[in-house]
């Protein structure tokens, strides 16, 4: 074996070879400025930290991976332009279901009216037939104000 005089000068101190240091320093260089030449890091809020599992039929599947395709664009990212895009209308609710609930029977007795004023004469029942049309057009607006 091959051993140079600066290498036998140093045997008895606790000094690596010089080309071992080098190569040392440089390699701690490389570790610490190892990112620098990357993509920047992504922001916490940009990143997609959470995974959700869907079951779905066949046709439903290859229904949303034919649309994905269309768009040019992968199923998650499909999904996620859905979801960014799409408008979700609440259930009705308990309140609204009454409100039609009377809007159905306040029809019930229009169709009454009507059937009473055809047998007895337009100008009997006319008064009752303005009190019923205010009456259904509030609950109308009530309605549509929930909508």
């Amino acid at each position: 074996m091959f051993r140079s005089a600066r290498n036998l000068a140093l045997r008895g101190k606790n000094i690596p070879p010089v080309s071992l240091t080098i190569k040392m320093k440089n390699y701690m260089k490389t570790i610490k400025n190892r990112n620098i030449n990357g993509r920047p890091a992504k922001k916490p809020s940009e990143k997609k930290a959470y995974k959700i599992t869907v079951k779905m039929a066949t046709e439903e599947y290859y229904s949303l991976k034919a649309k994905a395709s269309l768009a040019g664009i992968n199923l998650s990212e499909f999904i996620r332009q859905c979801i960014r895009s799409s408008v979700v209308k609440q259930r009705l609710t308990p309140e609204l279901m009454g409100y039609i609930r009377q809007l159905s029977g306040m029809a019930n007795n229009v169709n009454q009216i009507a059937r009473t004023a055809n047998a007895a004469g337009y100008i009997e029942v006319h008064n009752h037939c303005l009190f019923m049309s205010e009456r259904l057009d509030r609950i109308i607006k009530l309605i549509e104000d929930d909508c």
